[in-house]
């Protein structure tokens, strides 16, 4: 059986773990706030409401594509391509091509990132196989003047980062929405992940909150995490209606 990522991929192992995703899923929750393209996430009203599983269930999408046969990821791709071109239509313009590429990038990003965080520093060689992975789903989603090459990306990505965002009201309303929904003490969680993870350009939105510095705890998780039961403690980072959604997404 073919699949669109192949079964020992550095890929299927970082989004197999639950740790490494919850870590994703809290970068990409404070650089989707600062898009310039925000608002489209703000259109059907869905985000603001609740922005913790909207965001989940952008990762559930991404573990479908992962660990699918071909046909059956490439199908889930077509699916969330007719989703987008949905929302378009009922808006009455296109999402820009920027926007769709940062969302690819972010993954990417956080991908590396928060493995290298929580595990090991990743070889050129397994960093190419994760752009060139998320390349694949970009390709298919038809998102256009995509990087040929990580090298490559990596200049693309900081031309984007210094041109797509920005802080604005959206902004604001999201991250209350954030720490609505989390709780005040959860909401620092995330405002210390995104601190540890999110690049100096996007550093500004959560600028103004006090943030806990838990790289010393991060540093001990990192070194006990396979000890039950502490692995069970980033189940209770999320309320309670998200930890079985967390807890599915983690794959031994």
């Amino acid at each position: 059986m073919e699949t669109f990522v192949k079964s020992d991929s550095i890929v299927r192992k970082i989004w197999s773990d639950s740790d490494n995703i919850l870590f994703i899923f809290g970068a990409c929750a404070g650089e989707f706030a600062q898009s310039k393209s925000v608002d489209w996430l703000f259109f059907t009203g869905k985000l603001p409401k609740d922005p913790i599983g909207r965001l989940f269930s952008t990762v559930v999408y991404a573990k479908q594509i992962i660990f699918e046969e071909k046909t059956k990821a490439e199908r889930t791709l077509d699916n969330m391509k007719n989703i987008h071109k949905k929302v378009e239509n009922e808006r009455g313009y296109a999402i820009p091509n920027w926007a769709y590429q940062d969302v690819l990038y972010m993954l990417i990003a956080y991908t590396i990132s928060a493995y290298e965080l929580l595990n090991q520093t990743l070889s050129t060689d397994e960093k190419n196989e994760i752009f060139d992975v998320f390349r694949r789903v970009g390709l298919k989603m038809g998102i256009e003047n995509l990087p040929t090459n990580f090298a490559h990306w990596e200049v693309h990505r900081q031309e984007n980062l210094q041109l797509n965002y920005a802080n604005s009201i959206l902004t604001n309303q999201l991250f209350d929405a954030y720490r609505t929904h989390l709780g005040n003490f959860r909401f620092s969680i995330l405002l210390s992940v995104q601190d540890m993870l999110l690049p100096k350009e996007l550093k500004n939105a959560i600028g103004g909150y006090r943030i806990p510095n838990l790289i010393g705890m991060t540093k001990l998780y990192k070194s006990t995490k396979h000890i039950c039961p502490i692995n069970q403690l980033k189940y209770y980072l999320l309320p309670v209606q998200y930890r079985k959604m967390l807890r599915n997404l983690h794959r031994n």
